[in-house]
């Protein structure tokens, strides 16, 4: 059997070499689009839209389709992701014992909303319905740490602590 023939990039962009192997690996199957999608961003950082169309295009799947599983799971990325990620609880627990309040202070340190990155890139805020983390909210994972009984002054200081360090580096 003939090999599926590889989309040439106009970028000539060498990581889509690597994404045109893993799409050959699953036999350009849109049953792997899952898998494809974790491989592209693993190579690229994030999904931006005209990789989405790649992948579509690659898979011979609708965009629609492409764009709605990478929308709909947690873990893919469509913009950069910051070199710092703050993912704060917002669940029930968390909402009652004051995420919300954590939530408008972050927000006005940073000068962005959750689901943006800074404008420096260096904190990436992230909205998670449950860490499954209940008995120590509010909670809060800094950089893959769990941060339990959160204060909205911790919140902030944490990540000054973050951009000290890089205003630091920068010097």
């Amino acid at each position: 059997m003939a090999q599926p023939e590889t989309q040439q990039h106009p970028s000539g962009d060498n990581r889509f070499k690597l994404l045109d192997r893993a799409i050959t690996k699953h036999h350009g199957s849109g049953d792997a689009l899952i898998e494809v999608l974790h491989v592209a961003q693993g190579i690229f950082g994030f999904l931006e839209t005209d990789l989405l169309v790649y992948i579509a295009n690659a898979l011979k799947l609708p965009l629609s389709r492409v764009y709605g599983v990478a929308t709909f799971y947690h873990f893919f990325r469509l913009r950069p992701q910051g070199e710092h990620t703050f993912v704060l609880c917002t669940g029930t627990a968390c909402y009652v014992k004051g995420a919300t309040e954590i939530q408008k202070s972050v927000e006005q340190h940073c000068g962005c909303k959750f689901g943006e990155t800074t404008a420096d890139n260096k904190v990436s805020l992230i909205s998670a319905r449950c860490v499954g983390s209940c008995g120590l909210a509010p909670v809060a994972v800094l950089d893959g740490a769990v941060a339990g009984k959160l204060t909205a002054a911790h919140a902030v200081e944490r990540i000054s602590q973050w951009q000290e360090v890089a205003k630091e580096v920068a010097v």
